[in-house]
Order: C-alpha cells, then structure tokens, then sequence
C-alpha cells in the first residue's frame, strides 16, 4: 500500500490548477501580451503552454506507451507549439485552463498502484533509463508550478502581488494582530 496514489494525485493538481486560475484571472487582460524579457513567453502564452502541457502525460500513459523512443517528439512539439501560439482572449484562456485541468485531474484519479508503479523506458542515452509513471505524472504539476513561478515574477513587473503573497501576507498579520490582543491582556 502507498500513501500517495491517482487520488492524491489528482488533489494535489487540482490545488496547483486551482492556484493558476486565480493568478490568470488576477492579470489584467491588456497585460496578457507582457513578456518579462524579449525571447520569453508572452502572459497569454504561457498560460496556454501550462493548460496544454498535460496532453503529452495524458498521450503518453493515457494510450499506455511503455518506451517513449517510439514518441514522434518533432511531430508532437510541432503539433503542441501550433496550438499554444493560438490567440486567446483571457475568458478562453481560462475556460482552457479549466477543462484541460479538469480532463488531467480525472485521469489521475483513475490511476491504480500497479498502473503508477509501471516503468516507461526513456530515450537512447537518457538517465535515468526509466522511470514510473507515477514520476512521470508527478512531474506534469512541477512542470505547471515552474511556469507559474515565471508567471510571479511577471506579475511583480507589472506591479502586481501574487494571490499567494497576500494571503499569506493577510495570515501573518492576523496572528500578529492575535499575539499583540493577547499580550494586552
């Protein structure tokens, strides 16, 4: 038995998913074609390469490949980088990320042990040589958090503070405000 399956999996997405939402729909649209440095990804495309980047994970262990030399990885770049460059108004940017999450998140909840444990073969001359498929899916929300992360610094350019930031902004100073209450006590 483990204690971390398809379920947690798909818990944990969906809070990364969840939290790119709220930082999207926090950006002001005539800021969505904002690119932190000229060779860098657009607002708007970036979202839309973190709400696409689960199809590859859903392709490759959705159809059971076991070797991802037999990937024709030209041809799904190609393929993937066409539909990212899509334009896309905030609303569809965020109805993409929505569906496209929510399309994943099932997946991984169907996931067995046995079918997280699997070993998919790496191309010639990759190291590791293989890996599971749960380390695998696993990657898919690093992938989302490392792109998200570009997204923070972004937003900081712009003049914004992340979601995130204010929260845990709001948290700290609510239990400051508590400690000072009691301390006057």
């Amino acid at each position: 038995m483990t204690y971390y399956g398809g379920r947690e999996l798909a818990a944990a997405f969906r809070t990364v998913r969840r939290n790119t939402i709220g930082m999207a729909g926090e950006i002001p649209e005539e800021k969505y074609g904002f690119r932190p440095a000229p060779d860098c990804r657009s607002v708007a495309h970036t979202l839309a390469h973190i709400a696409l980047l689960t199809r590859f994970s859903t392709h490759v262990h959705g159809t059971g490949v076991t070797d991802l030399a037999t990937i024709d990885f030209p041809a799904f770049m190609q393929a993937a980088a066409a539909e990212e460059a899509k334009p896309r108004t905030k609303a569809e940017l965020l109805a993409l990320l929505k569906t496209e999450g929510d399309l994943f998140a099932a997946f991984l909840e169907g996931c067995s042990e046995a079918f997280l444990a699997e070993r998919v073969a790496m191309p010639p001359g990759a190291e590791p040589a293989s890996k599971s498929r749960f380390e695998m899916l696993m990657s898919a929300k690093e992938h989302e958090m490392h792109h998200r992360g570009q997204l923070m610094t972004a937003q900081r350019m712009l003049g914004l503070v992340p979601h995130l930031t204010r929260q845990a902004q709001e948290r700290f100073a609510a239990r400051a405000a508590a400690a000072q209450a009691q301390a006057g006590r």
